[in-house]
């Protein structure tokens, strides 16, 4: 048995070049080639691999050292049958038996091979996610596999090797990553890079202004539903002139009763006529994403701008409700919700959601889905428009509509359905009695 200390090869025209993965450790049985440490430049990673097979006795560097072509890397202790176990782990053919005659294949001792070229840099990848890297050292993979997985910011100690000896396969990776796009499972698997740290008050005067509880959590509950669900959004307008005069009149009739008759009131009645006519849009995909259920009840979320950021209370059975009925428990509920009163059953049950922006401004928006819904309806400022009546423009009232709908449960036609018809049901109040 003798020692080898394993150095840095040639590496090309690099300096001081950092180690970001250690691949080994002491005790551990390399073959000739197997990685021993990974550099990384600002061009290009690249495996170090062992000029000779036997076990690692100490591994002289560590993740974040810089180093150079000659610089020591580990100390090998080496051995005729250390060779023959090292070419068992580089899948070269099965190890013989006890007692048994070696077979012909049988390499030569590691020393005696010819010296492996300089490692070549391989084009830089694509900025990974942040991996767990005391499990990625771990993991049983060739070089090639590895950078595949840093490729596409995929932990390998989260990958099941199906190669010899649990050994981690292109295949694998492939699988692995299908695997968590088609389940959204996977956890720390697919990432997006993390964002940079940047000291902002180098550029001038700042201040730090915590998020709130309620900011923190739609933001996380808004960035899930991006990414899971495949928004389309359709836009349409809603001819709102008799609608809108009919509910000025009785809004005056009702305020005397402390009720305020507000559009909102009307539209939600209208996107309930919408849903049974178009019952996919009151549906629900299940957890595994294999069934749609359908609703038989009527319950509609209103998101509702607070101090403290968005929330979405639901009002139920509006179908069983009268415009008056709604009203009225529109403004309770949207009170309670500015006084932080609300509690997590008034949130939860909805079949649609509706975001209306119109007391704010805007032409249009792209509302994003409040799942486990599948549609969300936003309404901006209506505004008084040319309309052409067949023999001349007109003036009237047009209320902009903007419908967000999953497009896995949701075709695009159906979607320009929906909001075609709601439309016809806004411009003409006597629908809403249908």
């Amino acid at each position: 048995m003798s020692a080898i200390t394993l150095t840095v090869p040639d590496i090309g025209d690099f300096n001081d070049v950092e180690i970001i993965e250690v691949l080994v450790g002491q005790g551990d049985t390399v073959a000739v080639e197997d990685p021993l440490i990974t550099l990384e430049t600002d061009k290009a990673t690249m495996d170090i691999p062992a000029s000779d097979a036997g076990t690692i006795s100490r591994v002289m560097v560590k993740v974040g050292d810089r180093v150079n072509q000659g610089d020591t890397v580990a100390v090998l202790e080496t051995s005729d049958s250390a060779a023959l176990e090292a070419g068992d782990s580089n899948e070269t053919g099965p190890t013989p038996k006890a007692g048994q005659p070696e077979p012909a294949t049988t390499p030569e001792p590691a020393a005696a091979e010819p010296p492996r070229p300089a490692a070549q840099p391989v084009p830089a990848p694509l900025p990974a996610a942040e991996i767990d890297e005391a499990g990625f050292s771990t993991a049983y993979a060739s070089p090639s596999v590895r950078r595949f997985a840093r490729e596409l910011g995929v932990n390998l100690g989260q990958v099941r090797g199906s190669g010899r000896k649990g050994r981690i396969t292109r295949e694998d990776i492939e699988g692995f990553v299908k695997q968590a796009m088609t389940t959204g499972t996977g956890s720390g698997g697919l990432q997006v890079a993390p964002m940079p740290e940047i000291d902002f008050s180098a550029f001038g005067e700042v201040e730090a202004l915590p998020l709130t509880k309620i900011n923190k959590l739609t933001g996380q509950f808004l960035h899930r539903n991006w990414i899971r669900i495949p928004h389309v959004t359709q836009f349409d307008e809603a001819n709102i002139t008799e609608l809108e005069k009919f509910r000025k009149s009785m809004a005056a009739e009702y305020k005397d009763q402390g009720v305020r008759l507000t559009l909102l009131a009307f539209l939600m009645k209208a996107v309930v006529s919408a849903l049974k006519k178009f019952p996919r849009f009151n549906s629900s995909l299940d957890a595994a994403g294999e069934n749609l259920i359908l609703k038989k009840y009527f319950h509609i979320g209103i998101a509702v701008d607070t101090a403290d950021g968005l929330v979405v209370p639901v009002i139920r059975d509006v179908d069983r409700k009268s415009l008056v009925d709604i009203a009225g428990e529109l403004g309770e509920i949207s009170t309670k919700a500015r006084g932080k009163k609300l509690k997590p059953g008034d949130m939860q049950g909805g079949c649609i959601s509706i975001s209306s922006l119109g007391g704010i401004g805007g032409m249009s928006f792209t509302p994003i889905i409040n799942a486990p819904e599948v549609a969300i309806l936003g309404v901006s400022r209506s505004a008084m428009k040319p309309v052409w009546n067949g023999e001349a423009f007109e003036p009237h009232l047009m209320l902009p509509l903007s419908l967000s709908y999953d497009h896995r449960v949701i075709d695009g036609a159906d979607g320009a359905r929906f909001t075609s018809y709601l439309a016809s049901v806004l411009s003409d109040t006597r629908r809403l009695l249908l």
